[in-house]
């Protein structure tokens, strides 16, 4: 029988790896900040149309602009904390799912074990089981 079990994917730190972050970052805080302008223009145009609640439609559109704002707050913590980052160090880039192979007289309690693939500049260096 198999199962699905969480394994993380950790990222060695590099120059590299660093710089291509911060890129990921910077690209993520511009799609989120052309999202809030879109956002106003599509504000401003329904508060021309008749009929509608002008203030409804400013709350309703102000959310989800707060919404980016936040998430770029984040991004922008976290590349602060990309910057103090030793090269070398290891971060958790992700978590993905894989099959495991259960067979009776497995030991459970090894086979749940945290497992991680170690990636250094796009190349696996490590399985950790």
């Amino acid at each position: 029988m198999e199962i699905i079990k969480k394994v993380q994917i950790k990222q060695i730190v590099t120059e590299e790896s660093k710089r291509k972050l911060k890129v990921d970052f910077q690209n993520h805080i511009m799609r989120l900040e052309q999202e809030c302008q879109q956002l106003l223009f599509e504000r401003r145009k329904l508060e021309n149309k008749s009929g509608v609640s002008k203030q409804e439609i400013k709350q309703r559109f102000q959310k989800e602009i707060n919404k980016r704002k936040e998430k770029i707050s984040l991004i922008d913590f976290k590349l602060e904390q990309l910057e103090m980052l030793e090269l070398g160090s290891e971060i958790v880039e992700k978590e993905v799912e894989a099959l495991v192979e259960v067979t009776e007289g497995a030991h459970w309690n090894e086979l749940m074990q945290g497992q991680a693939v170690v990636i250094k500049d796009g190349i696996v260096i490590r399985i950790d089981k």
